[in-house]
Parts: C-alpha cells; structure tokens; sequence
C-alpha cells in the first residue's frame, strides 16, 4: 500500500502523525511511504532521518495525496487541501467535523473513506488515539489559563498559586475525563484552590482518593455550575461527547456571572466549545475578549509542545495505521468495532451517529456499508 504523510498547514501546527520508526516498519513489512519535505523537521526529524527509514521524500503536498492510497496526518483538511483528495482515498487524521459543515461537505463531495482519531475506541469505551492529546491538552490548561490571567493579557493579575498572606486563585474544571483530571493535576501543583465539576459520581470520587481533600468534587448541575463560574479565577472547559458537538454548557447569563477579567481556557472548542461565546483562535493570537471574559480556543493547543505530543501521538497511532496498511481499511474496520467507530464518512454518507444527529444528516450505517463492500 502506499501510504502519504503531508506535511501540516493548520496555523503553528508542527506535529507530524508518522515517525521514521514507524516507516522502517512499514517499509520492512512491503508498503511505500511517501512524505512530504520538511514534514516532521520542526519537531526534530529531518528528511535524512526518513530516507534512512525507506521513505521516498515528495516536494509538494499535491504529489503525496495524488500517489497515495491512504493519507495520515495530524489535523483535519484545510481548505486549500479539500482539492487533493480523491473517491475512495483513505484519510486517517483528526477529523473534527461537527462544528464545521464546510470540511464536512468537502469530504462527503469528495467521497473520501474518513478514519477520526477522535473516534476511534477501545473495548473498554477508551477513546485511545484522542487521550495523549487529551493528557497533553489538560497539563497545559492551567499554564496557558495562568499566563492569561497576566494583566498584559486583560486577565484579573490573580497568581494562581496565591503568596504569603494572600489567598490562592480559584480554578473550576468542568469535566473530570482525560482533560479534566490532568488539567487538575497541574492546578493543584500550581497551588490553586480547585473545584471539578462532572455528571459522573465515579470520576469525581476517583478524584476524591487521589487528591484526599485537596480538591473539592461537586456534582454538575446548573445552580452547581453557576455558583462554581461566579468565585472562579480560571475556568477549564474539558467536557468531550465523541463525535459530536460539546454541550453549551456556559450561556450568557452564566457568563455575565463571571467575574471580569477571569479566563476560560475552552479545551473542547476543537467540537465547538462549552460557552456561548467560544471561538476558534490560533497559537500566533490565542485570545480574545467577550463580557470582560478572556477566552483561550486554541483547537490545536497540543502543537504547543509538538515534539513531545508528536512521538506520543504517533505512537499510539501507529498499530492502528499497520493494520490499515496489512489488512485494508475494510477488513481491519470489520475486526474491531472500536476501530470501526472511528469511520465518520463513506461513499459520501455519515457513518457516525452522533455526527449525522448534529449535522442532520442521514445515517449510512458503517457495519452495513462495510458488509456490502468487496
């Protein structure tokens, strides 16, 4: 099989989905890897590294997904990529495409076969190619919401892990999934006074134990919510429903309780954000301002630290991406339900549930699509 890696084009994204370990592998096992020059240079992997790998080196991004039978890569296409693919070409990357109709449209158009890492499960309901970014994403919350909080940046100036004689910052964490237990790792390190806030009881005493009092646990609801956004310095959106767009947790009225100059660090806006007035922004301008409230909506925030999240991404990517390449995508979706749940478009149909639920778009169901297939 020939397999394609484009180098990224999404704003201040350095990640590259495939290391030249990972290619020696797939060279060694009869595949042809194309990747794009300069793809992973930025995270520390040179050309030279691939070639030594068995990779034919490509000028251009064009030639990479004209050639190749499967592309992986790191983020969703871009616009000026929606051109590049092709019927029946195998797009194995992060799709994201409940809050975008455009990218949704162009793929449906172009009737690509579309793999979401994002969806992708295990059998114990896992999510195994979305939680190293996850992790990553939740360590880096409570940092970039404590530089937010800088009065340079319309933040309230509160230091997060207060002084001598000065209370700590308070930081509320809605949601106590990957995201939300690591982002509260880091606050606790940082010395803040921490409330995390979720529907599901086992989180939060998991939460309970480990952090023996140190963090409080509310069961969400509204009234909890809102009394949580009105005392809280920095607020870490961490709320994830596979697939489909995250809730609109925060409306105005919650808003408007906040408390000027407070942050909200929106780590779902990559599935369209839990407040009423997130928005995508980007690493090279990370924030704006609305009701006196500083948002940070970076969809790709892991690109941060991109070497680090790069090896983790593409490690937990790869036996996914060999099984691709060794069985075909159909029968390597037909072994493993988990694997399958990841497939959101085929044939220009939705094969997602919940994405064809948010986008109100007819379901093609994928066990049958795939069973009619050769």
């Amino acid at each position: 099989m020939y397999i394609g890696v484009p180098k990224e084009i999404k704003n201040e994204e350095f990640r590259v989905a495939l290391l030249p370990e990972g290619v020696a592998e797939l060279i060694a096992a009869g595949h042809r890897v194309l990747v794009e020059r300069g793809a992973a240079a930025r995270v520390g992997f040179g050309d030279a590294d691939y070639r030594a790998a068995g990779a034919d080196i490509v000028a251009e991004a064009p030639e990479v997904y004209a050639r190749a039978e499967l592309i992986v890569k790191v983020k969703e296409l871009q616009a000026s990529e929606f051109a590049l693919v092709r019927p029946g070409q195998v797009l194995f990357a992060f799709l994201h495409l409940a809050p975008d109709p455009v990218l949704l449209d162009a793929l449906l158009a172009a009737r690509v076969v579309g793999i979401a890492f994002e969806t992708v499960s295990d059998a114990h309901g896992g999510l195994p190619l979305l939680a190293p970014m996850s992790r990553i994403a939740g360590r880096l919350a409570p940092q970039v919401g404590a530089w937010a909080l800088q009065m340079a940046n319309g933040g309230r100036g509160v230091l997060l892990g207060g002084t001598p004689g000065v209370p700590p910052g308070r930081v509320a964490i809605i949601g106590a999934g990957s995201v939300g237990s690591e982002a509260t790792r880091v606050a606790v390190g940082l010395g803040a006074a921490v409330t995390v806030l979720d529907v599901a009881t086992d989180k939060l005493v998991e939460l309970d134990r480990s952090y023996r009092g140190r963090v409080e646990t509310c069961t969400a609801s509204r009234s909890a919510l809102a009394d949580a956004l009105a005392v809280a310095d920095l607020v870490v959106g961490a709320v994830l429903v596979p697939g489909k767009l995250a809730p609109k947790l925060i409306d105005r009225e919650l808003l408007e309780r906040m408390r000027p100059g407070s942050v909200l660090v929106d780590v779902g806006i990559d599935q369209g954000g839990i407040a009423v007035s997130s928005r995508p922004t980007s690493h090279d301008r990370p924030l704006f301002v609305d009701s006196g409230i500083v948002h940070y909506c970076v969809p790709n925030m892991p690109s941060a630290c991109a070497r680090t999240a790069t090896l983790a991404l593409s490690r937990a990517i790869f036996p996914y991406l060999r099984r691709l390449a060794e069985r075909g995508w159909r029968r390597a979706l037909r072994e493993d339900a988990g694997f399958m749940a990841g497939l959101q478009v085929l044939d220009g149909g939705v094969t997602h549930a919940g994405l064809a639920q948010d986008c109100a778009r007819p379901w093609l169901d994928p066990a049958t699509a795939l069973a009619d297939g050769a």
